[in-house]
């Protein structure tokens, strides 16, 4: 007969290789035998949480704490408490379990990934530091430590953290990509060649995707504009192929929420709730985090960054099961629900985030566009501020932009004719709150910004309720972690850099101007 370290062996070994059936058979058939035995809980809520049942694992690895609180079942239950959104409890067994002094590499980044999920990359930083320091050959702790210095600006130090990973697996795409948008690439110095024959090495098709964008990238730096867009279209279609995306779903949202709203019962009554966050939403890539950025170096303001406040309290309040959080079947859903439980349930959410404590944030997640009728009648005192950017700057930067491959969100941005759709959807959505909410969001223009900093800064901030700060005139002095692509960018002053970039690749972007001019809308020259 095995003994009890035995079956633990052999359920952490089937743990290892995906094997879940067979792990918690092991763990389950132990507990039900010796429920004492903390490690058959800790395993098993480790393979609970593997297949997506995180209920389930934090029941699992609270029930090892309790027969022996290590610091590691207490880190592991933070990471839980994360992805059940319970973001308070998770500081708080984040805190607990820094306080036990942990020494173990996996133990230090779990706890430093939690940390960066709710925002604090400061508390991040020097665990993943430590866990690169116990185990320096470990990928994964070696990139969350090189994510979090750029966030920081510190661009020699990620740098450094890259080149490392690529010293011991020469295809390890994160580093690749991280290293061409660290900074601007030269003739003298770019990594153009590696990229080439990585690319060439390679044939996972999400490695390959990144190693596309880097490439990208950074022939964009050198000016060889054929080279950035054979690069993308093969990356872009190839993903679109493996995803199987289709825009049906975006469209089906856009034109449900266009038909509830038109209906005088839908989603209404009085909300009492005075808190007045600002939103900063738009399409993706647009200047939202510039315009975070001026309003969060104002001393009364902080950023949040990108919440999923919003969109978490509709689908809470919803109570649908559908796995997506936006689609018709929650839009409408939403009909009965009541707006003030709606902002409450919001705040709840987003004040459990490190950003939030000032009593004036900003939450710039961009898609948040989609539920300004939800933010103006559940919170009647949030300021709202929509980037509008040059129609075909807006898509081309969509389509260049490398946004997290498993998301749903931006399924549109691998391709340019969705990314147009999109952009349609987007701009006749903003003229429907309009007239559903004259006055309520600040159409901000991204190349008016550009062209009168000072007189445009004060018209954003007198929108905001905010009195005039010289800092937000020098908001690229301003030292807290961006954890967005344009984390390097607005470390500059204003600039005009980004301005009609879509020129270089007007030919390949001809059907796109045309479907953008047949809806009626001007592209400025």
């Amino acid at each position: 007969m095995a003994t009890i370290g035995e079956v633990c062996d052999a359920a952490r070994a089937a743990l290892s290789c995906g094997d879940w059936n067979r792990c918690l058979h092991l763990c389950s058939a132990l507990t039900r035998q010796r429920p004492d035995i903390p490690d058959a809980h800790f395993i098993k809520a480790m393979a609970l949480a593997e297949i997506g049942q995180a209920a389930a694992a934090l029941q699992a690895v609270e029930r090892a704490i309790a027969i022996d609180p290590a610091a590691e079942f207490v880190a592991q239950r933070a990471r839980l408490l994360t992805l059940l959104h319970r973001e308070g409890e998770a500081r708080e067994a984040a805190d607990a379990a820094v306080a036990m002094d942990p020494h173990g590499p996996h133990i230090l980044d779990t706890i430093g990934c939690v940390y960066a999920r709710l925002g604090d990359h400061g508390n991040a930083r020097p665990l993943f530091e430590r866990a690169v320091a116990g185990q320096p050959e470990h990928l994964q702790f070696r990139f969350n430590l090189a994510s979090t210095y750029g966030f920081f600006g510190q661009r020699d130090l990620a740098e450094a953290q890259y080149e490392a990973m690529l010293a011991i697996d020469p295809g390890e795409s994160r580093a690749h990509y991280g290293l061409a948008t660290l900074r601007r690439q030269s003739p003298k110095r770019n990594h153009l060649d590696r990229l080439e024959k990585a690319l060439l090495a390679s044939d996972d098709p999400t490695h390959r995707l990144r190693i596309h964008y880097a490439a990208a990238k950074e022939y964009e730096d050198l000016g060889d504009h054929a080279a950035v867009f054979r690069h993308l279209a093969t990356g872009n279609a190839g993903h679109k192929r493996t995803t199987g995306f289709t825009i049906d779903r975006d469209l089906d949202n856009f034109a449900t929420l266009r038909d509830r709203f038109a209906q005088p019962d839908y989603f209404v009554g009085k909300s009492g709730i005075e808190d007045a966050p600002i939103f900063v939403v738009g399409m993706p890539r647009t200047g939202t985090t510039l315009v975070d950025r001026i309003l969060s170096s104002h001393p009364h303001v902080r950023s949040a960054g990108e919440l999923q406040a919003m969109p978490l309290a509709m689908k809470r309040m919803a109570g649908t099961s559908s796995r997506f959080v936006l689609d018709a079947e929650t839009i409408k859903a939403a009909c009965d629900t009541e707006p003030e439980k709606v902002g409450r349930e919001y705040l709840r959410g987003a004040r459990q985030h490190s950003g939030t404590q000032a009593a004036t944030f900003v939450d710039k997640m961009p898609l948040n566009f989609l539920y300004i009728g939800y933010i103006a009648r559940a919170l009647p005192n949030a300021k709202i501020v929509c980037l509008r950017r040059n129609p075909m700057d807006s898509i081309w930067s969509n389509f260049k932009n490398l946004f997290a491959t498993t998301s749903s969100y931006y399924g549109y941005s691998y391709d340019l004719g969705d990314t147009a759709r999109f952009y349609l959807m987007f701009d006749a959505l903003m003229a429907y709150w309009e007239d559903l909410f004259p006055g309520r969001v600040l159409q901000f223009g991204y190349e008016a910004l550009v062209d009168a900093q000072e007189a445009q800064t004060r018209r954003l901030l007198d929108h905001c309720g905010l009195e005039w700060s010289d800092a937000c005139l020098n908001f690229h002095t301003n030292t807290a972690a961006v954890a967005t692509p344009s984390a390097q960018q607005v470390r500059r002053p204003i600039n005009r850099d980004a301005i009609g970039r879509w020129r270089h690749y007007a030919d390949v972007l001809g059907p796109v101007r045309e479907q953008i001019e047949a809806a009626g809308i001007t592209i400025d020259l």
